[in-house]
């Protein structure tokens, strides 16, 4: 069991690496003889940034694409000029109306909570058009950036839902939180913004370190206490690896709830209601295990059997609440399929374990209780016997 735990950690630490991927935009070709010298495929999103830059006269000729979508979804692609993230951005938005035609408008966003409204940019914005076409957005401009201006930029992209030719608001998960970065129009480069790298390694870490400790560490703790103590052999070392595998999960999930909370004080106008009450939940009821072990009566003592019920009920809430959060972060960061599985594969065999254990500990102590039966019987027998004899004897001297 403590081999499958390791194999998981191993797995999931992996999981803060991202693969690569090759170039796929400058195999595309657009109608109406439009070529583009340069491209890149953006990292989410199924986006991709084909431009032409004049370094002379400062202007910026791009196609953004973003494909895999629907007729009735907004796309919008931006230039921050002053930061990495999406307040200060200066966007281009498109979708498709309700008669058919497309719409395509600047906006500038100063908050999280934009509208969306038109408005002019903080730079001149000419031939802005959009088609769309086999599931495929596109929006075509051309921006004035000026001579003197960098020629590394902070880039984000986005999408979200229409209703009643009015965008609505975009997922604040996933993906959709990720679509930043940088591009560099000289040498065609594009990269993830230092903070959003940081934000990014720091929301894997936070669940490598949760999903480690309260939803691993915790049901193994409670597994080994469980079956263990029923065998004698097994005291009083059942006891010291139950503190060992609690001691370790609190600790760690204690590192990684605080990473939590770092999270959502930099992430403002997101929020995750359900997966941050969980987590306060469980670091309430972790800490109160944690004091109720340090006032834990001894064997003897009548509210031993008191203690055991609240500690067997708050223990086996705790382990619930973790994996029910787990899952929670697992929709909110939205990684590959294959970790959540991997996840799922180790609950379910943790649980398989637990199963077979239970049946082979009921058949232990049952075994147990009839030997312990036969052999007070037989003492008894013997007993009987004895007196009898010692009687009979008497009797005759």
């Amino acid at each position: 069991m403590l081999k499958l735990v390791l194999c998981f950690c191993i797995l999931m630490f992996m999981f803060l690496s991202s693969p690569s991927y090759a170039q796929t935009c400058a195999k595309y070709s657009f109608s109406g003889n439009k070529v583009f010298r340069s491209c890149n495929d953006l990292s989410v999103l199924s986006s991709f940034i084909h431009y032409n830059y004049d370094s002379s006269s400062g202007k910026l000729q791009i196609a953004y694409r973003h494909t895999g979508i629907s007729s009735s979804r907004w796309v919008a692609w931006a230039i921050n000029p002053t930061s990495s993230g999406m307040v200060g951005s200066q966007a281009l938005v498109a979708y498709r109306q309700s008669d058919g035609s497309m719409k395509a408008y600047t906006t500038p966003i100063s908050s999280y909570q934009t509208q969306l409204s038109e408005g002019d940019l903080s730079f001149d914005v000419s031939d802005l058009t959009a088609a769309y076409a086999n599931n495929e957005m596109i929006i075509f401009a051309t921006l004035g950036l000026g001579s003197n201006s960098s020629t590394t930029l902070n880039q984000v992209w986005q999408e979200g839902a229409v209703s009643v030719n009015t965008p609505q608001v975009h997922s604040v998960t996933g993906p959709n939180v990720q679509s930043m970065g940088t591009l560099n129009l000289l040498s065609g480069q594009t990269g993830t913004t230092g903070g959003v790298n940081s934000r990014i390694k720091k929301r894997n870490i936070h669940g490598v370190l949760n999903t480690v400790s309260w939803g691993i560490l915790m049901p193994v703790g409670a597994i080994t206490a469980r079956y263990l103590k029923v065998f004698k052999s097994a005291d009083p070392l059942w006891f010291y690896l139950h503190v060992f595998c609690q001691s370790s999960a609190y600790i760690v999930g204690v590192a990684g709830w605080g990473t939590g909370l770092k999270l959502g004080s930099e992430s403002v106008g997101i929020k995750y209601n359900t997966h941050r009450t969980i987590g306060i939940i469980l670091f309430c009821i972790g800490t109160l295990q944690l004091f109720a072990l340090l006032l834990r009566p001894k064997p003897e003592h009548k509210y031993r059997f008191h203690w055991n019920i609240y500690h067997h009920f708050v223990g086996y809430i705790v382990i619930i609440l973790s994996v029910v959060n787990i899952f929670e972060g697992f929709d909110i960061l939205k990684p590959k399929k294959k970790w959540k599985d991997a996840y799922i594969g180790v609950i379910v065999a943790l649980a398989a374990f637990a199963v077979i254990l239970e049946g082979y500990t009921w058949f232990v102590v049952i075994k147990m209780k009839g030997s312990e039966s036969a052999e007070k019987m037989q003492h008894g027998t013997n007993g009987a016997n004895g007196s009898n004899g010692y009687n009979n004897r008497h009797q005759v001297v």
